[in-house]
């Protein structure tokens, strides 16, 4: 795979991880199988099984997921297709570890996803956290037919609660203990330098305007309004952080750190909300 240019990046960082994916995915062994695994004599039709869709993977440069309909986040499997972005997330470590201090999620909390896609962040968090209550959100239909078939695979369709919106324009006056998003976030300018594997995912779940914070500065004008007292705006930025620290600067805010990896997260609690949507205010004066 490595020779013939193949790009990883869509769940596995390596060859080798990619090729342990197909593999349990052919064989229907756990994803994380252990090395006795490695020892399996496989029959004649699961080597064919194996090479074609090696093959599939090198010829069409589509994510591994799309070509098995399958992806994984924060321990659990998700359908996806071409209409909804690959699972993949540091997001997924809190969603499993929780938000603590400032947030406990045994409680009885609301949260909202925006841009929701197959339905991976509310989905992972209801099914890790039984006390939540999710609204979920995105502008693709399509994408919310996904997320919810996800949500019925995993048994908590009656704890998330999909809607069609663009951000907040659907939602009224509903407010929320926490907001989270992995919103598209990758500049115009970006977006020609991607590797192929990513122009096979929906470009509007990518592209966000010349600086990458077309979605950022919106979910930040409103969160205020959306927001309960002690509340909590958490966002997922990747490669358009530095704009964002420009967008926020004097504003309090914190960006994560993650034992497993990743960064571009960064977490506003209510007050520091309000100091931006008053600043955009009186920019607008």
């Amino acid at each position: 795979m490595l020779e013939a240019g193949v790009h990883f990046g869509h769940g596995t960082a390596t060859a080798l991880d990619e090729a342990c994916w197909m593999a349990s995915h052919l064989l229907e062994l756990e994803p994380d199988f252990g090395p006795e695994a490695f020892d399996r004599i496989l029959d004649d039709e699961s080597r064919r099984a194996l090479d074609a869709l090696l093959d599939r993977r090198i010829q069409s440069r589509q994510p591994l997921a799309y070509l098995i309909g399958e992806g994984w986040f924060a321990g659990l499997a998700f359908e996806v297709d071409e209409h909804t972005l690959v699972p993949r997330s540091p997001l997924a470590e809190l969603v499993v570890d929780g938000l603590m201090p400032w947030l406990d999620f045994a409680q009885p909390l609301r949260m909202l996803d925006v841009g929701t896609g197959c339905g991976c962040i509310a989905i992972a968090l209801a099914s890790h956290w039984t006390a939540l209550e999710i609204d979920a959100v995105d502008v693709s239909e399509t994408a919310l037919v996904r997320a919810r078939a996800n949500a019925r695979r995993h048994g908590v369709a009656e704890r998330v609660t999909f809607h069609c919106s663009d951000v907040f324009s659907a939602l009224d006056r509903r407010r929320y203990d926490l907001i989270v998003s992995n919103p598209p976030y990758v500049p115009h300018a970006s977006m020609t330098e991607l590797p192929e594997e990513y122009l096979h995912e929906p470009d509007a779940a990518l592209r966000a305007g010349d600086d990458g914070l077309d979605i950022v500065r919106r979910l930040l004008a409103r969160a205020y309004d959306h927001l309960r007292p002690g509340g909590h705006l958490l966002i997922e930025v990747g490669e358009a952080q530095p704009q964002t620290e420009q967008l926020l600067d004097g504003i309090e805010s914190l960006w994560m750190e993650f034992q497993q990896g990743g960064e571009g997260v960064v977490l506003l609690d209510r007050d520091a909300c309000r100091q931006y949507r008053e600043r955009l205010q009186e920019s607008m004066r």
